[in-house]
């Protein structure tokens, strides 16, 4: 536990913490703070990586954070100081592609028993050897409290090097490192902890995509495939024939809306498959718990494209909202229409930092 009485002063000042989101298409950096049960979001800043790399990370480059440790840093120096954000405690989360994620049963045991157990059968499903990678893991709360039943267990894994870059990046940006969390966590926490339904968020990101089931506010499941939204500016670029700047335009303003021929044909062709994941991976979570998925989130940037959210709820048959990160905090008034447009992206943000407010 972290001594307040460091500081004597500290009990008589909300306590702040920085969320950071290293993206393909940009970093996001949300300030927020605590005061007894209410948050407040004291201060944001994004920057487009196309402003710190001189080339966007390729795919075989994105998996490493120390390729281009040195222009993020900049770049969330960059924020920091245009910002004027004070708070140096930060958490960071971890991209999808960085992190293992699954899910297996274990008979009941001892408490004292289950860290041995996990770190056993561990190994059957993370690719890496266990010596190369930091455990994390929850137990799924038995809702009939059988003490006999199997243990469900949530494990994920996360490479040491990963997180060596990490502790590397948050030096030279001058901050200090209090955590570091996987997307999917942070998302959950961010939009539905509270929800008492099984839910599915559909997290739809610049060079991929990640389909989480929460159900009673905890991750039970999460799957990341190549589905990212450049791949529907590159379908519309080359279907209309024009530049990629202006189809990426035509998908944010018109979207699936899109009056012009062979627009919402070409992105119905990519995103039908999308929608065939969430029910075959919803299918397989009710076959498993007996459980519907009633409702689906919408997050990452590509949520608020036009028609996006009919398309999936006509499709799916469930109730399909766009997440709104921001929905509990306070904040200016004058902020509201910005910070709506702005919350898919900022969803990880605000979750890794509401991590650090919360424990």
């Amino acid at each position: 536990m972290r001594n307040i009485f460091k500081n004597p002063f500290r009990i008589f000042f909300p306590k702040k913490m920085l969320g950071i989101d290293i993206g393909t298409a940009s970093i996001k950096v949300v300030e927020i703070s605590r005061w007894g049960s209410g948050y407040t979001l004291e201060n944001y800043g994004e920057i487009k990586s196309s402003l710190i790399f001189k080339e966007t990370p390729t795919s075989s480059e994105k998996s490493s954070t120390l390729l281009s440790t040195e222009f993020v840093a900049k770049g969330i120096k960059g924020i920091l100081e245009e910002a004027k954000i004070k708070t140096r405690e930060v958490i960071f989360s971890i991209p999808d592609f960085s992190t293992f994620c699954t899910s297996f049963e274990i008979p009941a045991m001892p408490e004292n028993e289950i860290a041995g157990a996990i770190q056993y059968n561990a190994s059957q499903y993370i690719t890496l050897p266990i010596s190369e990678v930091t455990l994390d893991w929850k137990i799924i709360p038995n809702p009939l409290a059988d003490k006999t039943a199997p243990l469900k267990v949530f494990l994920i894994a996360i490479p040491n090097q990963v997180i060596k870059e990490y502790q590397q990046l948050a030096l030279m940006a001058g901050l200090e490192l209090y955590a570091l969390e996987a997307e999917a966590l942070g998302i959950t926490r961010a939009l539905v902890k509270n929800s008492k339904k099984a839910v599915c968020l559909m997290d739809i990101g610049v060079q991929s995509s990640t389909v989480n089931i929460i159900d009673n506010g905890a991750l039970r499941k999460s799957y990341s495939f190549n589905f990212y939204s450049n791949k529907l500016s590159q379908a519309v670029s080359s279907s209309l024939g024009i530049e990629f700047a202006k189809a990426e335009e035509i998908i944010i303003k018109e979207g699936i809306s899109s009056s012009r021929q062979g627009v919402a044909q070409t992105l119905y062709l990519l995103i039908n498959p999308l929608i065939a994941e969430i029910r075959n991976i919803s299918a397989e979570f009710t076959q498993s718990e007996q459980k519907q998925v009633e409702d689906v989130y919408l997050t990452g940037g590509t949520a608020n494209m036009p028609g996006l959210k009919d398309y999936f709820a006509e499709n799916l048959k469930k109730n399909v909202y766009v997440s709104n990160c921001f929905s509990d905090f306070l904040y200016p008034p004058i902020l509201e229409e910005t910070l709506r447009e702005m919350a898919p992206r900022f969803s990880v943000a605000i979750g890794v930092a509401l991590g650090g407010l919360d424990a």
